[in-house]
């Protein structure tokens, strides 16, 4: 395969990629492209190999930057910004956990907690089946919750910092 080819088929699979972790397919794309780049891209090489618009690519970039999988490089004698990926793909695996545990277990967390706590007939058949359900769900959710946290602290984890090396 040639590899103009291979970079395509790149960006097009991390991009579909990207819709399960829960981002779209043009902020997948935007990352695959400066995670192969050898050398840090402006806003305008990224608009033209995805031929988006630049409002797009702000965008996209911004968001990248907010889960900080990219960062902001200065380029000497050169006043655009470019910006270059997190090449460790562990640490981009660990950076999308944390992000999508602050965007999608915390609020399910903060709900269920709620949600155990309801007025009403407490002898009342439904509502007990009710509260059992959440506190069961809120249960599952929190030790699930720390085992992510777990994995996004490996650093400070002894154990998971060696299984990670092993896997590594």
């Amino acid at each position: 395969m040639e590899f103009t080819e291979a970079k395509r088929q790149f960006i097009q699979t991390w991009g579909k990629l990207g819709t399960e972790w829960g981002i779209n397919r043009t902020m997948a794309q935007v990352h695959a492209i400066l995670l192969i780049s050898s050398a840090p891209l402006s806003t305008e090489d990224i608009m033209e190999e995805l031929s988006i618009s630049r409002g797009n690519a702000n965008m996209n970039i911004r968001d990248l930057l907010n889960w900080t999988l990219i960062y902001k490089e200065l380029v000497p004698g050169d006043r655009k910004e470019y910006f270059v990926a997190e090449k460790d793909i562990w640490e981009v695996a660990r950076r999308i956990i944390r992000e999508r545990k602050k965007r999608e277990v915390e609020p399910v967390l903060r709900i269920l907690h709620q949600l155990k706590e309801i007025d009403g007939d407490t002898s009342s058949k439904e509502i007990q089946a009710f509260t059992s359900m959440m506190g069961q769900l809120d249960s599952f959710v929190g030790k699930m919750d720390k085992s992510v946290s777990l994995l996004i602290n490996e650093n400070e984890n002894k154990l998971f910092s060696l299984l990670f090396k092993l896997l590594k």
